[in-house]
């Protein structure tokens, strides 16, 4: 531990952890938040073994505690959810707030076209296929802490409202999660791949490339969105892997409670920045349209790459949300903050954003 610093009356820091190495990423969030006096400390997805670890140590040196108040886990996928368990063990965790697909078979059972399955073997295979995230629960389960489901609408803690998925929509998701049966609803769907290309087109500030009609996997698309309102109404907007539909489910409920999202200055870029999760509309509405060539940025999305990663964030997706005044920093294997209020860490300079690219992916 440090020696105790000063706290401020209000503030916030927004800390991502890198995970992962070459092609693989992840996310790993940590959060302080402080209002009038009072703090909570947020993690929101925790990477891989390692990441987990790095979190802990985050945490512990950073933040100067070892209770975490809220857990969040964004959705089953193991670069997301295998850090959490190293967080359940080593930290003192008030709530965890994740999904558990297996409790909603009796939701889906009605639908599936093979009649041999039942509602306990069909539950019985969601929990193989989310091992993880049983794993999360039973630990969460033993050490007595509570346990909720995020769906739309639920605020946690003092800060954060889920816009996406809603409780309904889920179940729909998770009619084609990996290795579920067919159902009548939801024929299976197609698990698109794209395989990597060296070749490249030009792009400029008038030139943008970046196509309508991505599609990521459902598991993705499950993924929790969260609104923050922080202290001094500073909005950010926390996506995890969240592909198109999400993103556009989570714009129309926050409008529909009145807020706007183009009002966030912090943006997560969704999926290490991959080009299946946005499009131009959808950047459209979270962000704004493409400005003047020249204007200043005044929003910030930070993406969790590995170090080295060759292949995100997606050129094409960083010259978007540069277009439309977003100034976009990587990992890239570092560890980076977004604060207001908290004052400069020792050792910690400022991160370098991404430029224009004059050439993209093809």
């Amino acid at each position: 531990m440090v020696k105790q610093r000063e706290y401020p009356q209000s503030g916030y820091e927004i800390d991502f952890i890198p995970v992962g190495e070459g092609k693989k990423n992840g996310d790993a969030i940590a959060m302080r938040i402080t209002k009038n006096g009072k703090t909570e400390i947020y993690v929101i997805d925790g990477g891989t073994k390692a990441s987990g670890k790095a979190l802990v140590q985050h945490v512990r040196h950073y933040y100067e505690t070892n209770r975490v108040d809220y857990l969040i886990s964004t959705h089953p996928d193991m670069d997301h959810i295998s850090g959490l368990k190293v967080v359940l063990e080593e930290l003192e965790v008030q709530e965890l707030w994740m999904h558990k697909p297996w409790g909603h078979a009796s939701d889906i059972i009605n639908d599936i076209l093979d009649g041999r399955v039942t509602q306990h073997s069909l539950s019985e295979r969601i929990k193989e296929s989310v091992r993880l995230a049983r794993d999360v629960e039973k630990i969460a389960k033993d050490r007595g802490i509570q346990i909720y489901e995020p769906f739309q609408g639920d605020w946690i803690g003092s800060y954060f409202q889920v816009l996406s998925p809603s409780n309904e929509w889920y179940i729909e998701l998770l009619k084609n999660f990996d290795k579920m049966p067919a159902t009548r609803s939801n024929p299976m769907l197609e698990n698109k791949a794209f395989a990597s290309s060296t070749d490249s087109v030009d792009e400029d500030w008038g030139t943008e490339t970046l196509k309508e009609g991505g599609e990521t996997s459902a598991r993705n698309e499950s993924s929790v969105v969260l609104l923050g309102i922080l202290p001094n109404d500073h909005r950010v907007l926390l996506t995890g892997d969240a592909g198109i539909q999400a993103l556009t489910n989570a714009y129309e409920y926050a409008w529909d409670c009145g807020y706007d999202l183009k009002q966030c200055r912090f943006i997560q870029m969704p999926h290490h920045g991959s080009r299946r999760n946005v499009s131009p509309e959808v950047l459209n509405l979270l962000l704004g349209r493409i400005l003047p060539e020249g204007s200043p940025a005044k929003k910030t999305s930070f993406v969790n790459t590995s170090k080295g990663a060759p292949e995100h964030p997606k050129k094409s997706v960083v010259n978007a949300f540069i277009r439309r005044g977003v100034k976009v920093i990587t990992t890239k294997g570092y560890r980076i903050c977004h604060r207001s209020g908290y004052p400069p860490r020792d050792g910690w300079g400022p991160a370098s954003p991404e430029i224009l690219s004059p050439k993209v992916e093809k």
